[in-house]
């Protein structure tokens, strides 16, 4: 095969890539949508796109896996291939704390009505941000853009924190809301771990482009002074 032709296949690969990656997007959003809405048709639909999120995430593993086989690819093109393998699996993850979301919909019903946090659908939107930037990163090879997105994950550890305070606030008024902010804590959490995934994949970014395979470490200092200082008031 001719570099010309790997080259063409290996963009190909990208493409279907950034398309499950738009989908994963989109999942994360209609899911905080919906349940901030408690609309449970738009949580159904949620539910049933997954099934696809998943095949296209095993499509593009059969065709990369192919290509390593077949195609003998040099160093940098391994490093690439195998950061897609990497980052097809993160984004399937995300898919599932999506789908997470729409199932805490469903199983909520009609039998209760929480307030939704109006944190939750704002963390959906930044982290639905951060994953298309990374997606956009590894794309363009951009090993320092996928350094700088990886900062943000505070801002989501901020809102995740600020509703678990919230929550536990609530339930000491009210020890009969428990149920509820259970839901709710796990729809937060399930968004907390889909920032962290972003973070996965732009390490795979940057080992992908400069070889450097490391985790790239998140402060928490500051959340945890706000954390200890909640807990004196």
């Amino acid at each position: 095969m001719t570099r010309k032709i790997l080259d063409q296949q290996m963009r190909e690969i990208k493409e279907k890539l950034l398309i499950l990656g738009n989908m994963v997007e989109r999942a994360l959003l209609e899911s905080a949508e919906a349940l901030e809405k408690r609309d449970l048709v738009a949580a159904r639909r949620v539910m049933a796109a997954d099934r696809e999120v998943n095949d296209r995430r095993f499509a593009i593993e059969a065709l990369t896996i192919g290509l390593i086989a077949t195609q003998q690819p040099v160093a940098s093109d391994l490093r690439l291939l195998a950061a897609v393998l990497e980052i097809a699996g993160e984004l399937e993850r995300i898919g599932d704390y999506a789908k997470g979301i729409a199932v805490i919909n469903l199983r909520m019903g009609d039998v209760l009505k929480p307030i939704v946090p109006a944190e939750i659908p704002v963390m959906a939107r930044k982290t639905a941000d951060m994953l298309h930037r990374a997606l956009v990163a590894f794309v363009n090879e951009d090993a320092e853009a996928a350094r700088a997105i990886p900062r943000e994950d505070d801002e989501v550890d901020a809102f995740y924190l600020r509703i678990y305070w919230d929550l536990m606030g609530m339930v000491v008024r009210d020890p009969s809301a428990i149920e509820r902010v259970n839901w709710l804590l796990w729809a937060a959490h399930n968004l907390e771990r889909a920032a962290d995934r972003v973070t996965n994949i732009c390490e795979r970014t940057i080992y992908a482009v400069t070889g450097e395979m490391a985790e790239m470490d998140v402060t928490w200092d500051e959340l945890e002074l706000q954390n200890a200082e909640r807990r004196r008031l």
